[in-house]
């Protein structure tokens, strides 16, 4: 039973990865100036990795995190399937508490290597998905 437990508490590699990469675009972006104000946030079935704030702006950031660039540049994995789930996740996470912040973005953030080369790409898509801000 004992053996079984250690099993289940054993984390994928590419999860490791994942969080880590989260920690250090944290890191990151406190660094740049931006408030981090929820982190790792489930909307239903999706998940925000970072929200952010900048003055007036409500950020929602996607992290994505390679060893190395051989199978080309993490952001190219932000696929418009995957700006359609963020941009729900983010109206849900908008209408959910309530908010209406002036403005919103959506940014990623993309962390690579060991020493990582970290690279913030602001801005990086539009809503998707047909929807609308309702304000």
């Amino acid at each position: 039973m004992r053996r079984l437990l250690q099993w289940f508490k054993k984390e994928a590699e590419h999860l490791r990865t994942g969080r880590v990469g989260e920690a250090q675009a944290e890191k990151f972006l406190k660094q740049a100036g931006l408030k981090i104000v929820a982190r790792n946030v489930r909307v239903g079935y999706d998940e925000l990795d970072l929200i952010a704030k900048q003055d007036d702006t409500l950020i929602f950031v996607e992290v994505k995190t390679r060893a190395s660039e051989d199978f080309g540049r993490p952001a190219a994995a932000v696929n418009r399937a995957k700006r359609k789930k963020l941009s729900r996740a983010a109206m849900h996470f908008l209408k959910k508490h309530k908010l209406r912040p002036p403005y919103i973005r959506f940014d990623v953030v993309e962390v690579v290597g060991e020493e990582p080369e970290i690279r913030h790409i602001q801005n990086a898509f539009t809503l998707e998905g047909g929807y609308r801000i309702w304000w």
